[in-house]
């Protein structure tokens, strides 16, 4: 059995859009189903991680074609801004920044991404005619990959999965687009034909599905997941209290009450002063900078710019309390950052903001892994941070968290293929 399987990002792209069909690509031949991954040839990712690379198999095969991105020329007139975001939305972009905005929230949609549908479509078509494929499996964002999805659907009749690592409408950033009211309707018809048509439609927690199954009753959860770490990883905890956070932090993302804690409890307690870091791996939003410069907290920060996964994966575990902060948006509930996964393996105690009877509370919950505060929530946050801090001075920060290998992504392979061989 074979299955086609459509996505932008791939190594040597860096970051978590590529970590899901990567890991699924990996594990699906010990399930007696060939991958083929269909990518692009001259990719403009904002993250390179070349040590992903090794973990293709050298088994599977890959097609490419090249995709002309208006990204391309957009950031040759405002290299320099995009530089100071970090890739991020401005909350208060410049005059230019505002009609590079307005131009991609509403011509190109449903993304910067929609020119490499119909080569790619005309492209798979032949490919297709020639070649035995079980099953087309498309994952966004970006999103246009759904549409190449649709279309062969429509002219081939294949079987079709879509999986959505984030939703569309919904996903945490769609409210600060600049859209107009021709441009929204357009999104919701597109994310409408897509749920609607696809055979099956996969989605990373039960909010999402809940939302879609208004548009299509296949609608099937399989979560993002952790992989095996290797043994050669160090595992020597951090000497310092470290609180440490993987991944881009975005203005949304901002935990600002947790920020004036801190500062309180550097203020209050002399101890905790000396002993506290606050490590930060990865991009930064200049509102998060600004955050913490504002409550003093620069003395104790522990700037890092992205690193490679493996390296990553060290730094999770030689911490002492992990981070991971939701975006402060109405869909909060609904949100599964995919850092909850790797996190859970690196067997640190965890500290999340986010809502406390979301998706990912439940995670949490269930695994006993670490402790979930409300974003707005200053006394338990400080309760909280205070319990684990002196846990640590009593040589006793440690967490018994409990099943997690059903987050392994052998283990969700094995979901994704029940789910293939009952389409066909």
């Amino acid at each position: 059995m074979k299955v086609l399987i459509i996505t932008y990002y791939w190594p040597p792209s860096g970051g978590s859009g590529v970590q899901r069909w990567l890991k699924f690509a990996k594990y699906l031949q010990h399930f007696n189903i060939e991958p083929v991954v269909y990518t692009v040839d001259n990719p403009n990712y904002a993250i390179i991680d070349k040590t992903l690379q090794n973990e293709v198999p050298d088994t599977i095969e890959i097609l490419k074609q090249p995709i002309r991105e208006p990204n391309n020329l957009l950031s040759l007139f405002r290299k320099r801004e995009h530089q100071a975001s970090a890739g991020f939305l401005k909350e208060n972009p410049s005059f230019f920044g505002k009609i590079t905005q307005y131009i991609r929230a509403n011509f190109f949609i449903p993304d910067a991404r929609k020119f490499w549908i119909k080569p790619s479509v005309r492209f798979l078509s032949e490919y297709l005619s020639k070649n035995t494929i079980d099953v087309v499996i498309t994952t966004g964002p970006p999103h246009s990959l759904h549409l190449i999805g649709l279309k062969l659907k429509q002219q081939l009749g294949t079987k079709w999965i879509a999986d959505f690592r984030d939703p569309w409408t919904e996903i945490d950033y769609f409210h600060q687009l600049p859209l107009t009211k021709k441009t929204l309707e357009k999104h919701h018809s597109l994310e409408k034909e897509v749920l609607s048509n696809a055979d099956c439609v996969l989605v990373v927690g039960k909010t999402m599905r809940q939302n879609y199954l208004k548009y299509n009753k296949n609608i099937q959860v399989i979560s993002n997941g952790f992989d095996t770490f290797s043994k050669t990883v160090d595992s020597v905890l951090d000497s310092k209290f470290s609180l440490v956070h993987i991944g881009m932090m975005n203005a949304d993302r901002n935990p600002k009450t947790l920020w004036r804690v801190l500062s309180e409890l550097i203020a209050e307690n002399e101890s905790f002063a000396k002993d506290f870091q606050l490590k930060l791996v990865g991009k930064l939003a200049h509102e998060v900078l600004d955050s913490i410069k504002h409550y003093n907290l620069t003395t104790n920060l522990k700037l890092v710019d992205y690193l490679a996964h493996n390296e990553v994966i060290a730094l999770q575990k030689n911490a002492q309390i992990l981070l991971l902060a939701v975006n402060n948006v109405p869909n909060a509930g609904g949100i599964i950052t995919g850092k909850i996964f790797e996190y859970l393996q690196a067997g640190r105690p965890i500290l999340a903001i986010a809502p406390t009877d979301g998706d990912l509370a439940e995670i949490i919950n269930s695994t006993s892994s670490g402790t979930i505060v409300d974003f707005e929530d200053s006394e338990t946050m400080k309760k909280t941070i205070l319990t684990f801090y002196n846990a640590y001075k009593n040589d006793n920060l440690v967490i018994d968290s409990k099943n997690i290998e059903k987050y392994h992504r052998k283990q969700l392979t094995g979901q994704l293929a029940d789910i293939i061989k009952k389409l066909t």
